[in-house]
């Protein structure tokens, strides 16, 4: 019991939405000025690949909290993105806050139904 199987992080629409939105970013963020390329830039990059990054990872432990704290990192790292999402806008640069929020409802989602699988103690 506490286990979980996955036949993949690449089934989970969560994932999809966090990689398509990392694809975005790194188009979007292309366009920036050369100056960010070591600030705005790559903390943003970083910080939604770290989203989607932590699903796959989360996906392959062995038992169901770990795969859970794994979701909720993710969706700090999310936080993180949604902040410099924000900061992008207040610049001027591209703005993407709807994929970002749709995929945090999708982390939501997903971590409560796999607390509904957790064993009460």
């Amino acid at each position: 019991m506490g286990e979980i199987k996955v036949k993949g992080f690449e089934d989970l629409k969560v994932w999809e939405k966090s990689h398509e939105l990392v694809l975005e970013m790194y188009k979007v963020t292309q366009q920036f000025p050369n100056e960010e390329k070591f600030g705005l830039t790559s903390q943003i990059r970083r910080s939604a690949v770290s989203v989607a990054a932590n699903i796959a990872e989360g996906s392959k432990r062995q038992h169901l909290k770990e795969y859970i704290q794994m979701l909720y990192i993710a969706q700090g790292s999310l936080s993180e993105t949604t902040y410099y999402l924000l900061l992008a806008q207040d610049l001027k640069y591209q703005e993407l806050f709807n994929q970002s929020e749709e995929i945090g409802k999708m982390l939501s989602g997903l971590i409560n139904s796999l607390k509904t699988l957790t064993p009460k103690t």
